[in-house]
């Protein structure tokens, strides 16, 4: 575990203390000894003889902030006021709201945008439901929908508890893309009424998201939902994760000077992230993949293969190997993994070929610790905010939509997926790839502009083939 103090866990703590010229610094000195990073110190009230200041520090843990509390209070002549919890200040009241587009002044307004002159835009629907998309949210419109039961890494906590994670990636869609989402937490976790409850509200939205619902229920809702309905259906757990993961993988194999094609990966982990980058991997070109989960690693011969996609049967481990995790990274150019913590050592890594590539992306806490990696490997990617080469899945999810909900399209393929992480790949530009830059920022400029163009492109591709072809089912408009 680690001690790094993170904003994550940011408190403000209004003290009053006597006025002196070393009274601030001892404010300061005492947070940092007790391990915490000051990062910002305003004096609010000012006496003759007192001085009130809002002291705003990083903590490493909750329990690490109450120690700053106390470690605060003990200074001599110390009064501790209010202590806010930053984070929860975020989402006080929620994260995002509802504003009107259009002005509602009076009573002409009125009659424009409610009744009676809705009455004849709802008229012209009935007539034409395709013109929902010109006249109504639709056009713009995301659901993020999740039962709550694999949020974050937290598990299975519910609808409730997950409606701030629902709400927050409601806030990145309009943040990065500027696409209205909302979050839909659905409080049942059967397989059959979530889908006839997504497809039930279905006809506001024009592309659904799903999110944080535990494997291998998702990949059931995910596939029958994509034939239900005449929108886009995302898997983010699954697919944003594996456009992210094959983007900063082709820039480190750049790096290391190695191909696509030749390189072995070993993974650890084969639920929904698991088998979505195995799966596009793949696709993409990879053709020695070797998977372990909690039982070891996937062939036919294993005994207990419960739950384990039948697509690891059929397309991984070519060179059949057997055993533990460890016996899948040895020899291997990649590491992946996105399962549990601390499961692998350096001396494990040192096992691995030179120049090694390894992506730890189990979050908070990393499969092997990033310093421990960097011991033998030439690439470290985690999925944590405080390290280089963050995976971080907002660098795709909107930019994805984007270009879908832009092409009118009906549907999503592994094609537009490649085409998402080619596109996020090329953002990296030759003189800025670096072993700690194989990936960038989500504050890039232009990166879901960049994502949304090539997968709009890459719609009108297999649009057009299909019309020319008949191979493939036409993507309405």
């Amino acid at each position: 575990m680690t001690n790094v103090p993170s904003v994550s866990y940011s408190i403000t703590v209004r003290l009053e203390v006597p006025a002196g010229a070393t009274a601030v610094s001892l404010l300061t000195a005492t947070v940092e000894k007790t391990g915490g990073l000051v990062t910002a110190l305003d004096v609010t009230g000012s006496g003759h003889d007192r001085i009130q200041v809002d002291v705003t520090c990083a903590a490493s843990s909750s329990a690490h902030a109450d120690e700053l509390v106390e470690a605060l209070r003990s200074v001599p002549g110390v009064t501790i006021g209010k202590v806010s919890d930053r984070t929860f200040l975020v989402h006080l009241g929620g994260k995002i709201e509802v504003k009107s587009k259009v002005p509602i002044r009076n009573r002409d307004d009125l009659s424009l945008v409610y009744t009676p002159g809705v009455a004849r835009v709802s008229e012209a629907l009935a007539r034409n439901p395709e013109d929902a998309r010109r006249l109504t949210i639709k056009r713009n419109t995301v659901a993020v929908v999740t039962d709550g039961s694999a949020v974050l890494g937290l598990g299975n906590i519910g609808a409730t508890a997950a409606l701030p994670v629902m709400e927050g990636k409601a806030a990145l869609f309009k943040r990065f893309a500027d696409i209205d989402a909302f979050p839909i937490c659905l409080d049942t976790q059967d397989t059959e009424e979530i889908i006839r409850t997504v497809q039930h509200i279905a006809p506001v939205f024009a592309g659904i998201n799903l999110e944080d619902i535990s494997a291998p229920r998702c990949f059931e809702i995910e596939a029958r939902l994509r034939k239900l309905l005449d929108i886009p259906v995302f898997h983010d757990d699954q697919h944003g994760t594996a456009i992210v993961v094959l983007a900063a993988l082709i820039n480190a194999l750049k790096v290391v000077g190695k191909d696509l094609s030749q390189v072995r990966v070993a993974m650890a982990g084969a639920g929904a992230a698991g088998h979505a980058i195995a799966h596009l991997l793949y696709t993409a070109g990879v053709r020695d993949i070797v998977a372990a989960d909690i039982h070891g690693v996937i062939h036919p011969g294993r005994a207990d293969l419960a739950g384990v996609p039948t697509w690891y049967l059929e397309h991984s481990n070519p060179r059949g190997v057997t055993g533990g995790l460890r016996d899948a990274v040895a020899g291997a150019d990649v590491f992946i993994g996105v399962s549990a913590p601390n499961i692998l050592t350096a001396d494990d890594i040192a096992t691995m070929t030179d120049d090694a590539v390894v992506f730890a992306l189990a979050n908070p806490e990393p499969e092997i610790q990033p310093q421990e990696a960097g011991r033998h490997a030439a690439v470290v990617a985690t999925g944590r905010s405080d390290y280089p080469n963050q995976i971080n899945n907002v660098l795709a999810f909107p930019g994805v939509f984007r270009g879908l909900l832009d092409a009118h399209s009906r549907s999503i393929s592994t094609e537009m997926l490649i085409a998402a992480a080619r596109a996020l790949a090329g953002t990296v530009s030759d003189e800025e790839l670096n072993p700690a830059y194989v990936i960038p920022s989500v504050f890039h400029p232009g990166i879901a502009d960049t994502v949304a163009t090539a997968v709009r492109d890459s719609v009108e591709i297999i649009r057009k083939t299909a019309e020319e072809t008949g191979e493939f089912p036409a993507v309405p408009v």
